[in-house]
């Protein structure tokens, strides 16, 4: 089991803050996962239209789409950051 945890308008359109879930072995990178959530659901599926724009950070820290998982106790899921 993971800890997925959603932020800012990506937490609106699932309908929760976090999760638990068992993630399936074939997720292997931050990108896979983002398009396995998305199939989850027409919130998730919503959430996570342009997944390229998704953020994901592994145990509190930022991962691109291409890094692994593996291991992951937290995963935080969030939309793009603007700066100010």
């Amino acid at each position: 089991m993971v800890k997925l945890v959603y932020f800012a308008w990506v937490r609106e359109r699932i309908g929760k803050g976090e999760e638990e879930l068992d993630i399936p072995a074939e997720v292997k990178t931050a990108g896979d996962l983002v398009s396995w959530l998305a199939t989850l659901g027409e919130g998730y599926e919503e959430a996570l239209r342009f997944p390229k724009a998704i953020r994901v950070a592994v145990n509190q820290e930022h991962v691109e789409h291409h890094e692994a998982i593996a291991g992951a106790r937290e995963i935080g899921i969030f939309p793009p950051m603007t700066g100010g």
